[in-house]
C-alpha cells in the first residue's frame, strides 16, 4: 500500500490526497513525529530530505514535493488523468498551481501565524491580517478570470487545476472565514466540495481545525517551531512582521529549512 506522510492542514498534502482519492488509490496517511518542532527523523526524512510534507513512499520509490508527487501519480496511474490533454492546457494549470503555492498559500500561512499562533497582536496583528485579506481578495479575482466560463479549472473535467486551487481556497474559507470574492468562483467551489474525493479531505481538515491545540503555549514551551522559508518568509516581512522573524530567531521558536544529507 502507498504511504503518505502528511498533515490534514497542509494544502500541499491535501492536493495529493485529492488526487489519490480521485484515482481510487489506497494509501496510509501518516503525520510525521517531530514535524512540529523540527526534530523529525527516520523514514520520513529519508523520503523527504528537507523534512517537509508531503512525502510519498511506493515500495522502494520515495517522492517528495507535492507537484512531483502529482506527476508521479499521473505517470504511474494515468486513469483517470489529472493533467489536461494538450501541452498548452497543461502549462496553464501548472501556472495556476504555481500562483496558488507561491502567492496565495503564504497568506493562509501568515493568517495562521497571527490569528492562531498569536505571533503578532494589537495594531500589528490587525495590519498583517488586513494585508492577507487584501491579497486573498485580489488573488480570488485573478482566479475568477482564470476560470472564466469553464466548468472546472482543468477544463471540461475535474483535474489538476482544481485540486491545486481547492485546498488553498478551502483554507481561506473553511479555516479563516474569508468570503469568496466572486459568484462564479463561489459556484465552482460548491461544485468542488460535492466531490467525494474532496469531501473526505475537507472533513479531515475541519476535524483538525475544531480541535487545535494552544499554539501560543506550545510555541513558548518550544514544542512548536514553525518553518519560515521562501514565500512565507517574504510574506511575513512584506506584511509588517519583520519583528516577528527577529523575535522568533532570538527565542528559537521559528526554524528554517534543513539541508539534505
Amino acid at each position: 500500500m502507498l504511504k503518505l506522510y502528511e498533515h490534514p492542514m497542509s494544502a500541499f498534502a491535501m492536493k495529493v490526497k485529492m488526487a489519490l482519492n480521485e484515482k481510487g488509490l489506497e494509501y496510509e496517511a501518516l503525520i510525521p513525529a517531530g514535524m512540529m518542532d523540527g526534530s523529525a527523523a527516520g523514514e520520513f526524512v529519508a523520503a523527504s530530505p528537507r523534512a517537509e510534507i508531503p512525502a510519498l513512499i511506493d515500495g522502494d520509490v520515495e517522492v517528495f514535493d507535492s507537484t512531483i508527487i502529482l506527476e508521479y501519480l499521473d505517470d504511474k496511474w494515468p486513469t483517470p488523468p489529472m493533467r489536461p490533454a494538450s501541452p498548452a492546457e497543461r502549462a496553464r494549470v501548472r501556472m495556476i498551481e504555481d500562483v496558488m503555492d507561491t502567492h496565495y498559500e503564504p497568506n493562509n500561512w501568515g493568517t495562521m501565524e497571527v490569528m492562531r499562533a498569536k505571533r503578532a497582536t494589537g495594531a500589528q496583528g490587525d495590519q498583517m491580517v488586513a494585508y492577507a485579506r487584501r491579497n486573498i481578495e485580489q488573488l480570488q479575482r485573478w482566479l475568477d478570470q482564470q476560470l472564466g466560463d469553464r466548468q472546472w479549472f482543468n477544463g471540461d473535467q475535474f483535474g489538476w487545476g482544481d485540486i491545486c486551487v481547492a485546498p488553498v481556497l478551502g483554507r481561506s474559507t473553511i479555516g479563516y472565514g474569508y468570503p469568496i470574492a466572486t459568484p462564479r468562483l463561489a459556484a465552482w467551489f460548491e461544485r468542488t466540495r460535492q466531490r467525494p474525493a474532496v469531501v473526505k479531505v475537507f472533513d479531515q481538515l475541519q476535524a483538525v481545525l475544531a480541535n487545535l491545540p494552544d499554539f501560543p503555549a506550545l510555541i513558548a514551551a518550544g514544542k512548536v517551531k514553525r518553518q519560515y522559508r521562501d514565500h512565507r518568509l517574504e510574506w511575513m516581512i512584506a506584511a509588517g512582521g519583520l519583528s516577528v522573524v527577529q523575535d522568533g530567531i532570538a527565542k528559537g521558536n521559528i526554524r528554517f529549512s534543513r539541508l539534505p544529507g
